[in-house]
């Protein structure tokens, strides 16, 4: 079932939308943290992103490229202020279309599913998971944190993904070792601790101190 998360201030708006939407089998979340877009998005992972040029503390500009930083997901842009000039900045900034406000429904929910079609017909979709503000994009194995990207080892990328799925809960050295050996190549105690003494040193370079917390005789957590 595909996922929609709107970011729209006008609530009659976002709540027609999400009605016409829920008939069609969408899962739907509107955006409650208008401070917060990219945490909720992370949390939330849509596979399309409907979007309001006009929002409280940051317009639909800004969030569209901090989406854009973790993620390609379809974003539809939809605003009343459709002159040519807002509609380029749109495309421009990540933007994969426009819809001018006031719009027919029925015509929104053809222009979604038609992208959706045109994203998800050739591929899975791509998750996002968020903690204390860094990115793990499981599309391209980076994680981005503020304006630095990491780029992760296959080994790295493992380790974190495990970490980050659980977060909040300890994932044993025995269950990481498990991941590692989904890359084939040989995997002992010795090189789960060197990838992940090499992946903090990483987390700690892009300011994420201390991250990774270890739980001596048992594995590793994030808090």
């Amino acid at each position: 079932m595909y996922k929609i998360y709107i970011v729209e201030d006008d609530s009659s708006i976002a709540s027609a939308i999400k009605q016409q939407a829920e008939m069609w089998d969408f899962t739907v979340k509107v955006a409650q943290d208008f401070r917060n877009i990219l945490a909720e998005f992370a949390s939330f992972s849509p596979h399309i992103v409907l979007l309001d040029i006009s929002l409280p503390f940051f317009n639909g500009y800004h969030w569209c490229s901090e989406i854009r930083r973790v993620s390609s997901v379809p974003i539809i842009f939809i605003s009343s202020a459709s002159d040519n000039m807002n509609i380029v900045m749109a495309m421009n900034m990540g933007g994969d279309d426009f819809v001018a406000k006031p719009f027919d429904q029925s015509v929104l929910m053809a222009k979604i599913q038609a992208l959706l079609r045109r994203t998800y017909d050739f591929g899975k979709s791509v998750t996002v998971f968020e903690h204390r503000g860094a990115m793990l994009n499981t599309g391209d194995n980076t994680l981005t944190y503020g304006e630095t990207k990491i780029i992760l080892t296959k080994n790295e990328y493992r380790i974190l993904l495990a970490l980050m799925e659980s977060k909040g809960k300890i994932v044993s050295r025995e269950r990481l070792m498990e991941r590692l050996w989904e890359t084939d190549s040989f995997v002992d105690e010795n090189t789960l601790t060197v990838n992940v003494n090499r992946l903090r040193k990483k987390l700690d370079a892009a300011g994420l101190k201390n991250f990774i917390t270890t739980k001596f005789g048992v594995g590793y957590v994030i808090l």
